[in-house]
């Protein structure tokens, strides 16, 4: 997933593997580690799965709007094989004005005991003028060095802080849970209990804020607002 929707900060200094936050005085004042690896059974990842913030379920469909510009956020009935584990795919098109700005389709699976899903990387198609002009941030477990992520845990916990992409030079982005009791007020209407996850990356000194609702997904995506509550959701 492109972190391309941030707004800009200085408050942090990042480094891969730490963050360090400023004090007043400017000096680093506190270190912690990005959980960057985990101990999964690629056995029990499946391309579709029942994880409330992020339901794998061919068929589902999430419309967010700011202004002018769109996100539609589809999964797929596709089924990728990636880095030895059949992935699901959850599509990403954006628009601007009505016309493609970005399609990617991101690579997840499931883990069938836990209910986490893992992030394996993903297909970018960047647009100009109805035109396909890049593929800026596509990356897939396995291949030059990238490995999988944690796209969300089933129980997110304040405080956890973990990558949920490992492609060094391309795509790292991180998040750690800030709050997992927010209210977030939508066009859609007002959702309760909402995951809270602050996304950085090493690569940009740039921050973004995204927010999930149990069962049904991401609702805020920082400007963007989920616009109308999908099919057979109250």
């Amino acid at each position: 997933m492109k972190a391309g929707r941030r707004i800009a900060t200085s408050v942090a200094f990042l480094a891969f593997g730490t963050v360090q936050y400023a004090g007043s005085s400017g000096a680093p004042q506190t270190t912690a580690r990005w959980r960057d690896r985990f101990e999964v059974n690629k056995a029990d990842l499946r391309p579709t799965g029942t994880n409330a913030y992020i339901p794998m379920q061919p068929g589902r469909v999430l419309r967010l709007k700011h202004g002018n510009e769109t996100l539609t956020v589809t999964v797929l009935p596709d089924v990728e094989r990636i880095d030895d584990v059949a992935a699901g795919v959850l599509e990403e098109r954006e628009t601007r004005n009505g016309k493609l700005v970005e399609v990617s389709r991101n690579f997840m699976a499931t883990d069938r005991n836990t209910g986490d899903v893992y992030y394996f990387g993903e297909d970018v198609d960047n647009y100009k003028n109805s035109k396909v002009v890049g593929h800026e941030s596509a990356w897939r477990a396995g291949i030059g060095g990238a490995r999988f992520g944690l796209m969300i845990p089933a129980r997110p916990v304040v405080g956890q802080m973990f990558y949920q992409e490992i492609a060094p030079g391309v795509a790292m982005d991180r998040v750690e849970v800030i709050s997992i009791d927010e209210t977030v007020k939508t066009p859609a209407g007002t959702f309760d209990h909402c995951v809270h996850l602050r996304e950085t990356t090493p690569l940009e000194r740039d921050v973004s804020h995204k927010y999930y609702a149990a069962g049904i997904g991401i609702i805020k995506d920082d400007e963007f607002e989920l616009a109308e509550r999908p099919n057979g959701v109250r």
